[in-house]
């Protein structure tokens, strides 16, 4: 049976989860922006973690790969 890995022995792939605050702060665009851009389906993909949303940094750099 698969017994839980302590954290020190996850795989490397996690990546770090930015906040809606520090992508705000990253782009220079206000946060409610962030929330508009969800809703409307253009600016990074979000996950939810719990009640909260993340934007993985891969999803950020390719989209922003994307607008240039």
């Amino acid at each position: 049976m698969n017994e839980p890995r302590p954290f020190a022995q996850l795989p490397s792939r996690l990546e770090r989860l930015l906040t809606v605050q520090q992508l705000s702060d990253y782009l220079g665009v206000p946060v409610k922006t962030l929330y508009e851009w969800r809703t409307q389906k253009v600016g990074p993909r979000a996950v939810k973690v719990g009640r909260a949303l993340r934007y993985p940094e891969s999803h950020v750099i390719d989209w922003l790969e994307e607008q240039s």
